[in-house]
């Protein structure tokens, strides 16, 4: 858990890093709807090779956003046995007596496994090459002309930003509990269902309390610094936009537009 890339900023100098927010957040976003698009397989190229030239321009190892995928490898064995257990239909792969396993159950898994790893790999490269800080002050701008009917954007940017912080920090905190839990003889990888359960309780009950101590502290220090949402703020630091920017912007306008050609097509 120690290893956790989810959520984690790394000051790495590279061409990535040194982009306006504003843009990542917004290709981001346009690779989120291009993964949705039922494109098909082929559907997914285009954003593998766009996802090797971010890592690749942002300076990080493939392993290091590989990292970020083990916390979700168990919810991905259960969509496989779920799809297994309740898709019943395309070829018959496997029988074994009431046990069957289909084609399209197997298909389906894949799609979601696939978005589940693009996903993420592409958020962790968001939070790998952007500071905390420029993260909230490019999610408020381009929320800013919602303002107008009344959004709150610097407060929803300040949210996001911070439980984007927080993803290593509590999964830091949730290895250290285990770690004390398992020198005081709880074993919470043997033993019965109900001392698995048991062992279960013993860990989310001290991460909720450590959470929400942690959460009383931070406001407590926003507080102490004067911080007031809803007064309007001056920034020291102004955001512009470069070559680069648009050049990004445009090639992930570009993998949305591929990606719905091959869908109209039915490739």
């Amino acid at each position: 858990m120690n290893n956790i890339a989810l959520g984690r900023y790394l000051p790495i100098d590279s061409v990535v890093s040194r982009m306006d927010p504003r843009s990542k957040i917004m290709v981001l976003l346009i690779l989120m709807v291009a993964i949705f698009i039922p494109a098909g397989f082929w559907g997914y190229i285009p954003i593998v090779l766009f996802i090797i030239a971010a890592l690749y321009l942002s300076r990080l190892k493939l392993s290091y956003a590989l990292r970020s995928l083990k916390p979700m490898m168990w919810m991905m064995i259960f969509l496989l046995i779920i799809n297994v257990l309740v898709l019943h239909t395309g070829t018959l792969l496997f029988e074994w007596g009431w046990f069957k396993i289909y084609s399209d159950a197997l298909i389906q898994t894949a799609y979601v496994i696939i978005r589940l790893m693009l996903m993420i790999i592409l958020t962790t490269i968001l939070t790998a090459t952007t500071k905390p800080l420029d993260l909230t002050l490019g999610i408020e701008k381009l929320l800013k002309p919602f303002e107008k009917i009344g959004l709150p954007a610097h407060i929803i940017a300040m949210m996001i930003s911070i439980a984007l912080r927080f993803i290593p920090t509590l999964i830091e905190e949730t290895q250290r509990i285990m770690n004390a839990q398992a020198s005081r003889g709880i074993d919470m990888q043997n033993g019965t269902l109900k001392e698995k359960v048991s062992a279960i309780l013993s860990l989310i009950v001290p991460l909720f309390v450590s959470a929400f101590d942690r959460a009383d502290q931070l406001a407590n220090a926003m507080e102490a610094r004067g911080y007031n949402p809803s007064r309007k703020r001056t920034r020291y630091k102004v955001l512009r936009m470069h070559g680069i920017d648009y050049a990004a912007m445009a090639i992930s306008v570009l993998v949305l537009a591929i990606d719905i050609i091959l869908a109209v097509l039915g490739v």
